[in-house]
């Protein structure tokens, strides 16, 4: 893993914008300049640890600076009749160029986000991995032209500090993090996930590269068990084939246990695997279950006891490598945690991020295959009647919404976005990405998944694991997200990923490899006492530092934010007051 800085113009930050990228790639760190491009690089060595991996790279008229992981690139330099110099993954994307030009996208396998700039064509080509594993920042305004893994380096480069982008604002708001193109800085973007970017002749192209395939070819239960563990295995030993020790990331639950089964496993040795736990709240704490899988497996396991004082000493450090409001608020234990993990002299680890929107494992998705199959049920008379009753309240939003909810037996509750003023909401109105097949449309089950990994997945889950561990120089590898093995769990017939229960495919799976205890618990979602330890460490300065946010951004409803900030006293909506105090420290150490 690395960091990667580029510009199209003479700037004399670019040497302190670098540094903003050091704990990203510790190893080595380059600047080169050609033209009036420049082009910064820090290296994390995983992959070919020799000097003739290090970058920039240049050959052949191309420059190139990558980070991630190609994890079948030795098979495609035998597969393409590539010929490389080193023995680095670098160099096969760089002969790939020569070779394809933008079409070679989708035959890496693995995670990236790099430039390469023709020299010749005088042309930029920028990519991004298919999921969103790696981040790239980029600004264009008035013909420059600027790249980066960090926010901050951008900023450095820039002189001065954009103003807030209250689009991501009004996403994070309703979603807890910003998705798509939206940065929290204006004129600072992010290229999204499975997108390459041109920028050739003072202009700026940018393209898909790759779709979920949601063709339904998989019917029968077995072959989908047989085929889903093989892909699996190939993608466990994918990501533990490098130059360098690899840990596992063992939180206690069924996903990163079966991970963590297969790898020892497949390596046939002792591994290194690692758990954090809460002094003091076993209620929140799973180290009884990682103990149990640890000792299944004879794996060298490593505890981390986090503490208020922990949590107290890391928190502003956090703040720092998300750069920008992440409403996530495990953030906070995985600092702790990558940051024991480097200490140990680990530079890789594997976890198990994917398998619950993959497999179906959250309670929500039972939940509306409830309330869908409820509304397929309802008769013509009764559907016509219902939207008859609705239509005449349009004018009015919110009690057409509860109606809906009281016809359909849901919750009432308000919406989160209503702390946001209703003339913010007009301006900022935004819609979700979606399918763009006719067969995602009429399938609900894909249509959760895609929406979870797009969102909740791509936009928060994995911006999170990689901010937070590469600030610790710890790179994590997902080896559910192999492409390979998403399509085709998407290629599967609905109804077999259903059965009766939550991950009802990977159940049967797993029963293989790891303990019925840890197979059979009911699913809990990660959660660790932030709120308790919040209201204690910074008492009334929670509502007091938001407010004063409020006042000289005067965005926010004041008597809702009141409302949420006594409700999370109390333990309820804990997270959207997390959600507003993260944005509200960001916000005052940046432009107050």
């Amino acid at each position: 893993m690395c960091g990667i800085l580029g510009s199209n113009f003479e700037t004399n930050n670019f040497e302190l914008a670098l540094k903003h990228l050091q704990n990203r790639g510790p190893d080595f760190n380059k600047i080169i300049k050609i033209k009036n491009n420049n082009f910064g690089h820090t290296r994390l060595s995983i992959v070919d640890l020799d000097d003739e991996a290090n970058q920039p790279m240049v050959y052949d008229d191309i420059v190139l600076v990558f980070n991630g992981e190609i994890y079948n690139y030795k098979e495609l330099i035998k597969e393409e009749n590539l010929f490389c110099k080193t023995l680095s993954d670098t160099e096969v994307i760089i002969r790939l160029y020569k070779k394809y030009e933008f079409n070679f996208l989708n035959k890496l396998e693995g995670m990236f986000a790099f430039c390469l700039y023709d020299i010749k064509k005088d042309r930029f080509f920028c990519a991004r991995d298919r999921y969103g594993k790696k981040p790239f920042f980029y600004h264009f305004k008035d013909n420059k032209f600027i790249f980066s893994s960090s926010l901050k380096s951008i900023i450095t480069i820039l002189g001065s500090t954009p103003s807030l982008n209250k689009v991501a604002l009004s996403k994070y708001i309703q979603y807890f993090v910003s998705f798509g193109e939206d940065s929290f800085y204006t004129d600072i973007k992010k290229l999204e996930a499975s997108s390459y970017l041109v920028y050739e002749k003072d202009n700026i192209f940018i393209k898909k590269y790759y779709q979920i395939k949601t063709y339904k070819k998989i019917k029968y239960e077995e072959t989908a068990l047989k085929d889903i563990e093989e892909l699996l295995f190939s993608s466990v030993q994918r990501r533990i084939s490098c130059d360098v020790e690899v840990g596992s990331l063992l939180s206690g639950g069924m996903d990163s246990s079966l991970i963590s089964s297969l790898y020892s496993r497949i390596s046939g040795k002792t591994i290194n695997t690692f758990s954090v736990g809460y002094e003091g709240y076993n209620n929140y704490c799973e180290l009884k279950y990682a103990k149990i899988l640890a000792k299944a497996i004879s794996s060298n396991h490593h505890t981390v006891q986090m503490t208020q004082k922990d949590f107290e000493d890391n928190f502003e450090h956090t703040l720092d490598a998300l750069e920008e409001p992440h409403g996530d608020s495990a953030s906070i234990p995985l600092y702790c945690l990558s940051k024991q993990i480097h200490k140990a002299g680990i530079k890789t680890v594997l976890s198990g991020e994917g398998s619950d929107e993959l497999f179906l494992g959250y309670d929500n998705y039972s939940k509306f295959l409830k309330y869908y199959e409820f509304e397929k049920s309802l008769s013509s008379e009764q559907n016509d009647f219902l939207n008859t009753i609705i239509s005449s309240l349009q004018t009015n939003t919110k009690e057409s919404d509860y109606l809906r909810r009281i016809v359909k037996k849901q919750n009432l509750y308000n919406s989160f976005g209503e702390i946001y003023t209703d003339i913010q909401k007009k301006k900022l109105f935004h819609k979700v990405p979606y399918f763009k097949t006719q067969q995602a449309k009429k399938d609900p089950i894909d249509w959760m998944s895609y929406i979870d990994l797009k969102i909740w997945l791509g936009e928060a889950l994995l911006s999170k694991v990689d901010r937070i561990c590469m600030s610790n120089s710890l790179e994590v590898r997902t080896p559910f997200l192999d492409f390979n093995l998403v399509d085709y769990v998407f290629s599967i017939d609905s109804s077999l990923k259903i059965g009766n229960t939550n991950k009802y495919l990977l159940k049967k799976i797993a029963k293989k490899y790891i303990p019925d205890v840890i197979v059979n618990r009911v699913k809990k979602g990660f959660n660790y006492p932030y709120n308790e330890w919040m209201f204690k460490v910074y008492k009334s300065s929670i509502l007091e530092v938001i407010l004063e946010v409020n006042k000289e951004t005067n965005m926010f409803n004041e008597v809702y934010i009141k409302h949420i900030y006594s409700l999370a006293e109390n333990g309820k909506f804990k997270q959207h007051l997390w959600s507003l105090f993260m944005f509200s420290k960001w916000y005052k150490k940046i432009y107050l």
